[in-house]
C-alpha cells in the first residue's frame, strides 16, 4: 500500500517573484517573503497593509532639534561661566574634574526633557558636543590643559550621550 504525500505548494512572493515562500499577509492574503513582512499586533502583514511607522520616541522633528540646541546653548553658557569661575578660584584642577560630568548630566537631562524624551543620533551629538565645546572654550580662556581634565570630559560626554541614547 503506497501512501501518497502531497507536498505543500510553494508560492512566490508578490514583490520578489524569484523567491519561494509559504507566508501570506493576514489581511490581503498576498504571498510574501521574509523581507516583505511586517510584524503587526494582529499577525503577519505585507508592507502595504502593515504601514510601518516609526515609534513616537524616535520621530524627532526639526522643532525638537531647535529646542535641543536652545537648551544646550543655555547649559553651555551657564556651565562655561561656572567652570571658568571655579577654575579661577581653585587653580583649575578641581573644576576640571567636576564640571564636565556636571555639564554632561545637565545637558543630557535637560535636552531629553525639552524634546519630550525623544531619542536620536542628532540629539546625542548635540548633548555630547556641548560638553566638548564648553571644555574647548574654558581651555582657550584659561590656557590650562590637563590629562585628568581630558578624561573628565570623556566621562561628561558619555553621561550626556547616555541621557539621550537611542
Amino acid at each position: 500500500m503506497a501512501e501518497s504525500q502531497a507536498e505543500p505548494q510553494a508560492f512566490t512572493c508578490h514583490w520578489h517573484p524569484e523567491t519561494a515562500t509559504r507566508l501570506s499577509c493576514s489581511q490581503c492574503r498576498r504571498h510574501i517573503c521574509t523581507v516583505c513582512l511586517v510584524q503587526a499586533p494582529v499577525g503577519i502583514r505585507c508592507r502595504e497593509c502593515g504601514r510601518a511607522q516609526p515609534l513616537p520616541t524616535f520621530d524627532v522633528r526639526p522643532v525638537n532639534y531647535a529646542r535641543a540646541v536652545a537648551v544646550a546653548a543655555g547649559v553651555f553658557v551657564l556651565g562655561t561661566l561656572v567652570w571658568f569661575v571655579l577654575d579661577l578660584i581653585n587653580n583649575g584642577w578641581l573644576a576640571s574634574l567636576i564640571m564636565p560630568p556636571v555639564i554632561g548630566y545637565a545637558t543630557g537631562y535637560l535636552v531629553s526633557r525639552a524634546v519630550n524624551l525623544k531619542r536620536s543620533r542628532g540629539l546625542m551629538l548635540i548633548a555630547g558636543g556641548t560638553v566638548v565645546l564648553a571644555f574647548l572654550v574654558v581651555v582657550a580662556l584659561t590656557g590650562t590643559l590637563e590629562l585628568w581634565g581630558l578624561m573628565s570630559v570623556a566621562v561628561g560626554v558619555l553621561i550626556a550621550i547616555g541621557r539621550v541614547r537611542m
